[in-house]
């Protein structure tokens, strides 16, 4: 054999190898979309009126937004129900706003606001962890995680967190974060994005019994999985850290589609980009350290944790397209070289099945509010997202940052 022949044939080789590789995250997506696209039957969730419930909010800066949140949780929330927000590292009226929402929502349940000032330690993570540290005294039974811009489904509160006691697992209610009146294409399809990420993909997953990440807002923990949350510090990605954890534990996330909650995206697109930078960033490193782990523990006989890992390196799906169709462009120049059109005919496919499934999930989901001149679009949406990725590479986020809401300045 020649060296030229050598040559040819490993890089042959090294491009079916990278195809293969990629074309096992595309088939993951694709089948997640699809099934999560097929009709579903409504399901009524049971309440446990006996169930002692604590509502956690933590809130940074969030006074425009704050009031309206703890006015939706209160009715929600029952005689020996307790609200706790945190007022973390707050430099505005937060505090305020929310007892004074709190006065005027009157209701059953006790509210309590706690400022926390720690500006060595920021981020959800520690929140979280100074609130579980007040409601230690007097554990409740499930604690509910809202954020201080996010609303949830009138009357679905307590069906989430009875949902999550009777499993003795999280429980992650659809987050969803809608595109503000009057949007750009590419909110629209950023928050298109988000609705296949924390909608379609946990439904098709749920579909086959298996578990789904903690996508972030509206997520029940039973008070004997606190421990988890407690441990979480700075991660920049708390709440994915957290599933991971109860996971490894032995109780993975259960979703519970029949309970919304959502935000509003942020006007500005730059804006969005930089929301969008920390959870991506924080969710590639996590997937990078943590997915194979979690493949191979699988593979040794968790199927829980086999599909938590599957899913954890399904990279967002603008980088997914980027990847697949830059993958099928080198595929195609090694198939021209080489004669050898494996890894051509292993990147067509894949690429092709996330674009099935992505119309499949359009479709089903979206078809509504996303007009279908937007979802042609998505090439410019990766164009647009591609600095976020590459920015990747000279280094990641490093610590939490909250995003500017409408009528902010945009933060540094």
């Amino acid at each position: 054999m020649t060296a030229a022949m050598h040559a040819t044939e490993v890089l042959a080789g090294a491009a079916t190898l990278a195809s293969a590789l990629l074309a096992v995250p595309a088939a993951t997506y694709a089948g997640q979309c699809l099934l999560g696209s097929l009709p579903r039957r409504p399901r009524s969730l049971a309440i446990d009126p006996g169930l002692r419930v604590a509502v956690v909010v933590p809130a940074h800066d969030e006074a425009g937004g704050i009031g309206g949140t703890v006015a939706d949780l209160l009715p929600q929330l029952a005689a020996g129900d307790r609200l706790v927000v945190v007022a973390d590292n707050c430099a505005a009226a937060a505090a305020a706003v929310a007892r004074a929402a709190a006065a005027a929502a009157g209701g059953a349940a006790a509210t309590t606001v706690l400022e926390r000032r720690d500006p060595t330690r920021r981020g959800k993570g520690h929140a979280l962890a100074h609130a579980l540290a007040h409601l230690a005294a007097v554990p409740p039974d499930v604690v509910v995680f809202v954020d201080a811009d996010c609303r949830i489904a009138a009357g679905s509160l307590r069906g989430l967190a009875t949902f999550a006691a009777a499993a003795g697992r999280p429980a992650q209610a659809e987050y969803l974060l809608t595109a503000p009146d009057q949007a750009s294409p590419l909110a629209r399809l950023g928050a298109f994005a988000v609705l296949v990420r924390n909608r379609v993909r946990p439904r098709g997953l749920a579909r086959l019994g298996l578990p789904c990440q903690i996508t972030g807002s509206g997520f029940a923990l039973p008070w004997s999985l606190t421990a988890h949350a407690r441990a979480l510090g700075g991660d920049i990605v708390e709440d994915l850290a957290l599933g991971l954890a109860t996971a490894a534990a032995g109780a993975p996330c259960r979703a519970c589609p029949e309970v919304r909650v959502h935000s509003v995206l942020p006007r500005d697109d730059d804006e969005a980009a930089r929301q969008r930078r920390r959870w991506e960033h924080g969710q590639l490193a996590t997937a990078w350290r943590r997915g194979p782990a979690l493949v191979g523990l699988g593979l040794l006989g968790r199927p829980a944790l086999l599909a938590l890992g599957l899913d954890l390196l399904v990279p967002p799906l603008a980088l997914l397209v980027a990847l697949l169709s830059g993958a099928l462009a080198a595929t195609i120049v090694v198939g021209a070289a080489t004669a050898d059109w494996t890894a051509a005919r292993i990147a067509a496919p894949a690429l092709g099945a996330v674009a099935l499934a992505t119309l499949a999930a359009w479709a089903a989901h979206a078809r509504g509010v996303l007009p279908l001149r937007d979802l042609a679009r998505i090439p410019f949406y990766v164009a647009w997202k591609l600095p976020l990725y590459l920015g990747l590479w000279r280094g990641r986020e490093p610590t939490w940052r909250r995003t500017a809401r409408d009528g902010e300045p945009p933060r540094g």
